[in-house]
């Protein structure tokens, strides 16, 4: 018995063992935003493929034949995959083609002026070459070209190390005697250690900016719904409650009034990457942008109505009459509910690459929800006591129709999206109208 029990007791002890490593197994393969998706975490994933990489470039150090071609030179590959390697595979490639063209660019500009130095004798060189370096760092083109904002967005680490380049060649040329296969091995071993890095980001775990900026377009769009379908819930519903103050839907919409830089660089990054997978050549990224745009306008507009409803509960306004408010206030609730099924639709879109269909068939309720709280701001009396009564309510129709007007736009502009860039066709877009307003 002792012995069986035993033999349980491990047993078990296995069996939990192997049941540890069995849920640690889709931990590790989880991707960000995704819980199965088969691929390790991103911060796992990049940090295994930097240790690859510094590996595999290493080598070239312990191979003596190699080394003994190269020489010192042979760290600047390792230097290289320091410097290159970045987390997703549009800001590795940006880096990467940016360093090589910039070295051997510089390069050849160097040894062209040492060239030229040269002739001017032993005693004029080292002031030719003082000039030229004065020249480049200070009014060159290169140099010039980094406040051009386009050039600071996709070259501005290119120019650095031309600038780099060139002055270590330039100045490096009066010592070296043989500047040209100084130069060469320079260019040669940062273009190692530049393709070992394109090598391990594209071909090991691949981390695309260009489906991270996707996954944050839809994601800005489905916390824009949630804070929709908590308005519908909590401010209208049949379980409306006074104290609103605190609830977490009240703070979803920030993260997207915070997400233009974040959504900058991931386009700038995608546009450098090869077609893959949905993503084909000349994908419309800038269109991303305009959908995050138009999410951040949209999103301003509910930081106002959130800040306007949380002080108005707690406000003792002069009663409104009932049945208005009443009208008022279903017409509000049709317009969340509305307005957040479309978002959810044109999330659901973005993330699957899918033409948007429609979302049910009351959506024919939105043109009349709309224009009930529009006729309402504009029927007001002109008595005081009677604007005072119902200027708050009228305040937040104000704030539902703007939203649903930005809904419309964010949706056309989803819709220039999949013609763009060619989204598998469904039935038909999701379409908010809003005539009559």
């Amino acid at each position: 018995m002792e012995s069986q029990t035993e033999s349980n007791n491990n047993n078990n002890g296995v069996g939990e063992g192997n049941n540890e490593i069995q849920a640690l197994v889709p931990r590790l393969r989880r991707e960000p935003g995704h819980d199965r998706s088969g691929r390790p975490e991103a911060g796992v994933a990049h940090s295994l493929k930097f240790g690859l990489a510094l590996t595999l470039v290493s080598v070239f150090y312990y191979v003596t034949p190699r080394f003994n071609s190269w020489g010192d030179s042979t760290i600047w590959a390792v230097i290289t995959v320091l410097f290159v390697m970045e987390f997703t595979v549009g800001a590795t490639l940006s880096k990467g083609i940016n360093r090589v063209l910039a070295t051997l660019t510089a390069g050849l500009l160097a040894v062209g002026v040492h060239l030229v130095a040269r002739l001017c004798g032993e005693a004029g060189e080292p002031a030719v070459l003082a000039v030229f370096v004065f020249v480049d760092e200070n009014s060159s083109a290169a140099t010039f070209s980094r406040f051009i904002p386009e050039v600071k967005a996709r070259c501005e680490y290119g120019v650095i190390i031309f600038l780099l380049t060139f002055v270590m060649v330039t100045v490096s040329s009066y010592r070296v005697e043989n500047l040209i296969e100084y130069a060469h091995e320079r260019v040669t071993t940062i273009m190692v250690g530049v393709a070992t890095c394109l090598f391990t980001t594209v071909f090991v775990f691949p981390i695309w900016a260009g489906e991270d900026l996707q996954k944050l377009a839809a994601g800005n769009l489905d916390k824009l719904a949630e804070f929709l379908e908590g308005m519908e819930s909590d401010c209208f519903g049949e379980n409306s409650c006074d104290k609103l103050e605190g609830r977490a839907f009240l703070q979803v919409y920030k993260s997207v009034l915070n997400s233009k830089a974040t959504e900058d660089t991931l386009c700038t990054f995608a546009k450098w990457e090869p077609a893959h997978g949905k993503f084909r050549f000349h994908h419309p990224w800038s269109q991303y942008q305009k959908i995050g745009a138009l999410c951040r306008q949209c999103a301003s507009s509910m930081e106002a109505l959130a800040s306007y409803v949380v002080a108005s509960k707690k406000s003792q306004y002069p009663e409104a009459n009932p049945e208005l408010s009443m009208k008022v206030g279903a017409a509000c609730r049709a317009i969340s509910l509305q307005s957040s099924k479309a978002l959810r639709e044109l999330s659901s879109a973005v993330r699957t690459m899918t033409i948007p269909s429609p979302t049910d068939d009351d959506d024919d309720n939105m043109p009349t929800a709309i224009r009930t709280a529009s006729d309402f701001i504009t029927e007001l009396s002109d008595d005081d006591a009677v604007v005072l009564q119902v200027m708050h309510v009228a305040v937040i129709a104000s704030f539902f129709a703007d939203i649903a007007a930005q809904t419309e736009r964010i949706s056309e502009a989803v819709d220039d999206l999949a013609r763009l860039a060619r989204f598998e066709k469904t039935d038909r877009a999701v379409v908010v109208n809003i005539e009559n307003l």
